[in-house]
């Protein structure tokens, strides 16, 4: 009768090693390693109620600033542009139409501006421990999502308050584009704010510039006045802008003003993911040697 065989026990020294995640160092322009975002989203989601918590610490009013901040605005605009300038505002009242404006503006500009300091803001997080830097721009946008759904009810509010008075709001289907309107603006305010944010571990002086530049920057956006106003001549400038055809379409949805060109908003599409293709390649290159200049 055969015996079994003794069993056979290997050595754990000899056993293949499992790693979880295994660091290699960025060689070229396009090893961009995007897989890690998805990878470290919780910690993507850390620096989102940080920036939250942080943003009303100490406050007295809280979120309450993100309808003061934009009710304001709306009139000044309102006393300077429309009662001083007179600028036309597609027979909308001028409460309304600036609101509309500010509304998409603001969740850009936020959006830029934030993100345009991650390198100089979090060099101290960066020089001590691993993870993808573009968490915390990303996590800027999402954050601001937030300001934008507030000031975005604020404006709902007023359109049904004027609704009620009779004004003449019209609806339309292409509300059902707002999802891809905010998803445009919060692309476009990243792919800038990171480009920015590169280029200042060189040049300091775009974080004094940024700030003027956005605000001249609404000034080529009809946030003020329709685009309908522009004169055909120089029309051509401010569509340049991929902002414009983004506050024209919002606009368009919901108050029925203005005009819809979806060509317009194709051509801000397009701009904004190669602006954000631009911002990824070059923020991801610059990562890998800011602490040596920061």
């Amino acid at each position: 009768m055969a015996s079994n065989p003794p069993s056979q026990t290997i050595a754990p020294s000899s056993l293949p090693e499992q790693w979880d995640l295994v660091l290699r160092p960025k060689t070229g322009w396009f090893d961009l390693h995007l897989s890690d975002l998805w990878r470290y989203r919780d910690l993507t989601m850390l620096f989102v109620w940080r920036d939250f918590v942080a943003q009303y610490k100490q406050t007295i009013l809280g979120p309450l600033w993100h309808i003061i901040q934009p009710l304001f605005t709306t009139l000044l605009f309102t006393l300077v542009f429309g009662r001083v300038a007179k600028l036309p505002t597609d027979d909308l009242p001028p409460m309304l139409f600036y609101m509309a404006g500010i509304t998409c503006w603001n969740y850009f500009a936020e959006c830029l501006n934030r993100s345009s300091g991650t390198f100089i803001n979090n060099a101290s997080i960066f020089g001590k421990v691993y993870f993808p830097r573009l968490c915390v721009p990303v996590s800027i946008v999402i954050s601001n999502i937030i300001k934008f759904a507030i000031q975005f009810a604020l404006f709902l509010a007023m359109m049904g308050f004027y609704y009620a008075k009779g004004e003449p709001i019209r609806l339309n289907s292409l509300i059902l584009l707002t999802p891809v309107l905010v998803l445009i603006m919060a692309a476009l305010g990243l792919g800038v704010g990171i480009i920015v944010s590169a280029l200042t571990i060189r040049y300091r002086d775009l974080q004094v510039l940024i700030t003027f530049g956005v605000q001249l920057l609404m000034y080529v956006t009809p946030v003020i006045y329709p685009i309908s106003m522009v004169s055909e001549k120089y029309r051509w400038l401010v569509l340049a802008n991929p902002m414009s055809a983004i506050v024209e379409t919002f606009r368009y949805a919901f108050l029925g003003a203005g005009t819809f060109d979806p060509f317009n908003l194709l051509y801000s599409a397009v701009v904004t993911l190669v602006i954000l293709f631009v911002g990824i390649v070059l923020f991801n290159h610059v990562e890998r040697t800011f602490m040596d200049t920061v």
